[in-house]
């Protein structure tokens, strides 16, 4: 179905075009070209971090994350319930378990429910900010240091949220704050695991770039034409961000007091406006009528065929995920597109009630 208010669109406003026809006809379209480190040194010089390593997507930055850290079969690793499920399938590409933990009112993991699931096995600590709300990084930090853990933050929703972490997991997929299409990639003020990561990433060549390979590695690599949207989007993200708040704050105040809507606590950077709503269903169907796309809050890790487990019914996790959505969220979006996305959905609820 097509939407006159889509959820998500990329915006391209910037030198996009310009660097990638130079890539183009420059002839460096593979994971060689020049663009490909701007990208890196540009992202985490913007985030303050020493080290930036640009790969396929964000699940693949995940991966390489783990495997850098030395994550392996027989290790433990904390993740949220509430998330998308590539978080937990990155652990499970590694062959180690993802041990959930559930979510609290703001739908980041719930801190003080982590103690309890860490074993002699746990590794790592997979925080996700979710939907632009940044975790309690300082209580993470201090578990992680009193039980010599290591942190891997799933920044997937979280550019312009500063990493604390080991390494930080960044996605540039075309619905996220900035993007390249498809893309990921990681930040680390560890050389070591820049290194180890960027070895992982391309197929762990020997430096004589012989064919011979001495660890399973991947085919991870960011091309040359991806690094080159991905830095004209960095380039824009301070612009970005400041778009993506005023959006926030015009939700926020036209959503404000419609019975039947609640509104979810504020975010430290906008990736997609989420709230919960009575009778989603019925809801979703109307704004599509109008041409209005909506999307579902993620499902509970635990509700998931690959990891299913009876408790999920119980948790804070599958409580949001029952009645939760989220609306239109891009820097496209005019102030008049919001209007008419809050009048319709304030006319659900007045003429249905």
């Amino acid at each position: 179905m097509s939407f006159t208010y889509p959820v998500s669109m990329p915006s391209l406003k910037g030198n996009e075009l310009d660097y990638v026809t130079q890539a183009v006809t420059s002839g460096w379209i593979s994971s060689q070209g020049p663009y490909v480190p701007r990208f890196e040194e540009a992202f985490a010089a913007y985030n303050g971090v020493a080290h930036g390593v640009a790969c396929s997507s964000g699940t693949t930055a995940l991966t390489l994350a783990l495997r850098a850290l030395g994550v392996g079969p027989g290790d433990e690793v904390i993740v949220p319930e509430f998330t998308m499920i590539a978080s937990a399938w990155a652990v499970t590409y590694t062959g180690a378990t993802p041990v959930f933990v559930d979510c609290g009112d703001d739908l980041d993991i719930d801190v003080t429910r982590i103690e309890e699931k860490i074993t002699p096995r746990t590794k790592v600590i997979m925080p996700v900010h979710i939907y632009g709300r940044r975790c309690d990084m300082d209580a993470i930090l201090e578990l992680a240091y009193e039980y010599n853990l290591r942190v891997v933050e799933d920044s997937a929703e979280a550019h312009g949220i500063a990493p604390t972490g080991d390494i930080a997991a960044f996605s540039l997929f075309a619905n996220k704050i900035i993007s390249a299409g498809e893309g990921g990639i990681c930040l680390t003020d560890d050389p070591h695991l820049a290194r180890q990561m960027a070895h992982l990433r391309g197929m762990a060549f020997t430096r004589d770039h012989s064919f011979l390979h001495k660890k399973l590695a991947y085919n991870f690599r960011m091309t040359n034409l991806q690094a080159a949207v991905a830095l004209a989007q960095t380039e824009r993200l301070d612009e970005i961000l400041a778009t993506r708040a005023r959006i926030e704050k015009r939700y926020d105040e036209g959503l404000r007091g419609i019975d039947g809507i609640t509104l979810m606590p504020q975010r430290d950077v906008l990736w997609m406006y989420d709230l919960r709503a009575e009778r989603r269903e019925e809801l979703r169907e109307f704004l599509a009528g109008q041409g209005i796309e909506t999307r579902l809050f993620f499902k509970p890790m635990s509700r998931q065929p690959g990891y299913l487990d009876p408790v999920w019914p119980t948790l804070n996790a599958n409580r949001f995920a029952e009645d939760g959505l989220y609306l239109p969220t891009h820097t496209e979006l005019t102030e008049e597109d919001q209007e008419f996305i809050v009048a319709q959905v304030r006319a659900f609820y007045e003429v249905s009630s």
